[in-house]
């Protein structure tokens, strides 16, 4: 039986949420013009005025917000409320350029913690539940968020944070933690760890994990679920939205429900920023409804979705989102060709059952693109004769080929040689970089 955490909200008719969106989104955009001249100057030059916004049709005409927007308004360029009314900061973990930096008022730490809160709830959280914490705390959104959602639930609260993964072994069975919340391959490295040190899923009580921060695939997923023995959940959120719960996935595993009450959501041509139908696959747009602080109207997150109203078993009327199928700007061009990370890593764990731990290498010699891509051995695969292993390779050479029209290097490596993350899993090094300054 489905869980809700706010059953008016989370099952609202259409009729009734588009009729909140709308009073919320006029009011929001008169905040903004009267408090935020950055984006005032981006209204104007655009030719539109708060008049001219009556109701999500109008959202069409307000113009979009980038990164490159925010950095440029770093730090308070941005901010619509007097800086003494904000009780918090947050930041992206990014390490070029300026920092994204994220204002909070108590109203909008409230409203970030009732998200998470009902993530954890569809997750199956309930007061009775010990929910371990193992994202990052301080600046990074993660920690904080999904901490002040267990809070909320009323669940024992364990802030492990991540990293001293023995240790997080040792506080999940002595404590009896039942949900987790960290991201997809930090948990990997947990079910990792917990057969290294002789144990199986059935000496810890996990029922659930509450995974997101970088993209994992389908194949992925029963990964984490067969070696930790839970049921694991995605978890969306920017750090430019407030963080994790702007979006939470249900029992029903198959797209995450976006919380419309505070978030409007649009699917656009990430080149000619056209809307588009629901339905059709193209970059999601998100604008803030309720946030006092730092309220986002329009802002491009470069996350590759597709958004469907179809009616969900869990009984939630709110819009889902399918799971980021990669970015429109982190996508890689090799020798002329698109490439995700998310198509290799489904290759590696589908067709060949093959370690979640690799890294995508890319390089230019001269004037050709250079495509490598480093997996590791399982112990079991260790053992396997040369001849193997070089078969091995040429398969997954080849399967990479039919998925992506290009042929990779495949280098197998010795186990645990590609370095562990106990944060985000730094997935791509592309050296090109360094002759593009």
């Amino acid at each position: 039986m489905a869980k809700y955490w706010n059953e008016e909200i989370e099952c609202m008719s259409r009729e009734d949420m588009t009729a909140l969106q709308n009073e919320k989104l006029v009011k929001q955009v008169r905040h903004v013009w009267d408090n935020v001249p950055y984006y005032k100057k981006l209204m104007k030059e655009k030719g539109v005025t708060p008049d001219d916004i009556k109701s999500i049709d109008d959202l069409h005409k307000l113009p979009f917000l980038k990164k490159d927007d925010l950095r440029e308004c770093y730090p308070y360029g941005l901010l619509a409320v007097p800086l003494k009314d904000c009780v918090r900061i947050q930041s992206t973990s990014g390490t070029t350029g300026k920092r994204v930096v994220a204002f909070y008022t108590q109203h909008d730490v409230d409203l970030w913690e009732d998200c998470c809160a009902r993530a954890i709830t569809a997750a199956g959280g309930t007061s009775e539940d010990v929910c371990q914490v193992a994202y990052g705390y301080g600046l990074f959104t993660g920690g904080a968020g999904l901490h002040g959602g267990s809070h909320k639930v009323g669940c024992l609260t364990l802030p492990m944070s991540s990293g001293n993964t023995e240790r997080q072994i040792q506080f999940m069975r002595d404590l009896g933690s039942t949900i987790l919340c960290c991201t997809p391959s930090y948990a990997a490295y947990i079910g990792e760890t917990l057969k290294e040190m002789g144990l199986t899923p059935d000496d810890i009580n996990l029922k659930a994990g509450i995974f997101g921060a970088e993209p994992w695939t389908e194949e992925m997923r029963q990964e984490i679920e067969k070696s930790l023995g839970l049921k694991a959940y995605d978890i969306f959120g920017l750090t430019e939205t407030s963080g994790p719960g702007v979006a939470f996935e249900c029992c029903e595993q198959n797209g995450m429900h976006i919380n419309e009450d505070h978030f409007i959501a649009e699917i656009i041509d990430p080149d000619t920023g056209e809307v588009l139908p629901e339905g059709t696959k193209g970059e999601l747009v998100f604008t803030s409804l309720d946030k006092e602080a730092f309220p986002l109207l329009r802002y491009r997150t470069r996350d590759i979705c597709v958004l469907s109203k179809g009616k969900c078993s869990c009984g939630r009327t709110l819009i889902k989102m399918t799971k980021p199928m990669g970015r429109s700007d982190d996508m890689l061009i090799i020798k002329g060709v698109n490439v995700f990370p998310s198509q290799i890593e489904t290759v590696l764990l589908k067709d060949f059952n093959a370690t979640p731990n690799y890294q995508i290498v890319v390089d230019r010699v001269g004037n050709s693109d250079t495509f490598e891509i480093k997996v590791e051995l399982t112990e079991d695969m260790h053992t396997d004769t040369i001849k193997s292993i070089e078969l091995l390779e040429k398969k997954l050479s080849a399967d990479i080929k039919q998925i992506l029209g290009i042929k990779a290097k495949i280098t197998l490596c010795e186990p645990k040689s590609i370095p562990r993350s106990e944060g985000k899993a730094v997935r791509v090094i592309d050296k090109r970089k360094v002759y593009n300054n």
